[in-house]
């Protein structure tokens, strides 16, 4: 299945040499890391709060133990291991094909599957920093803390380097993302809807060669793509030679 469309991949693949891959929860939820909106995903089950709202800035300022309740159970999936997908993405990269990797998600898996240039657009759930002195503490702390986690130092409450709704990106994650997605020959779309914005909107930065978009469902960009794929990420990276 699909045999075609991955043959067509691997040509596009073949004759590119700065690929850049612009990545979704997709690519992370065949590691076991759930998505936010799929049909079984975080935003269409039942909590006294909705996702969106506990995930949000305000929130977390008026409610931080409501917050890390949630955010640890949920979205610190810290026993999650690399798949064919990110292995696939390190292994292009080590061979001078790919050039960097934009991600909207903040499980660091990429970077554990040797990628070393990735634009996180949403953060890291591995970087946390106590919001008075701003010492840095890593993911098993966050986890591990009973209820709110507290600065060792100086007792303020840690923040996660995640980027909430109703804040902005980094600027120096935008513009390297961006930079790296203007001057790429072949950009690979993987895992999104392309629904969240402003990341979805960097594609439109592209104006390479080939544009590919790999998802089990359809996007929007899908008529403007020289490959579509509908099938997961993982097992068309997989048949890729490098």
């Amino acid at each position: 299945m699909y045999e075609q469309e991955i043959e067509q991949l691997q040509a596009m693949i073949d004759e590119s040499s700065r690929i850049v891959f612009f990545g979704g929860a997709g690519v992370s939820t065949e590691s076991g890391i759930p998505d936010f909106r799929s049909a079984d995903g975080i935003y269409h089950q039942a909590y006294r709060y909705s996702p969106e709202e506990v995930v949000s800035h305000s929130f977390f300022v008026k409610h931080p133990e409501a917050f890390y309740e949630f955010y640890k159970e949920k979205m610190m999936i810290l026993d999650a291991r690399p798949n064919p997908a990110h292995l696939k993405l390190a292994e292009l990269e080590r061979a001078g094909k790919l050039s960097a990797v934009v991600t909207q998600n903040i499980d660091g898996l990429h970077q554990a599957a040797g990628s070393r240039q990735v634009y996180e657009l949403h953060g890291s759930i591995l970087r946390n920093y106590c919001m008075d002195c701003h010492t840095f503490y890593d993911a098993e702390y966050v986890k591990n803390a009973e209820g709110i986690p507290r600065c060792e130092k100086c007792g303020g409450m840690i923040k996660p380097d995640v980027v909430l709704y109703e804040e902005g990106l980094d600027p120096a994650t935008i513009s390297g993302a961006v930079r790296a997605i203007s001057e790429a020959d072949m950009l690979i779309i993987g895992g999104t809807s392309l629904v969240v914005y402003p990341a979805a909107g960097f594609i439109d930065y592209f104006h390479g060669k080939y544009l590919v978009l790999i998802n089990k469902s359809e996007t929007a960009r899908d008529v403007r793509a020289n490959l579509a794929i509908a099938a997961p990420i993982g097992s068309v990276m997989e048949k890729i030679r490098v």
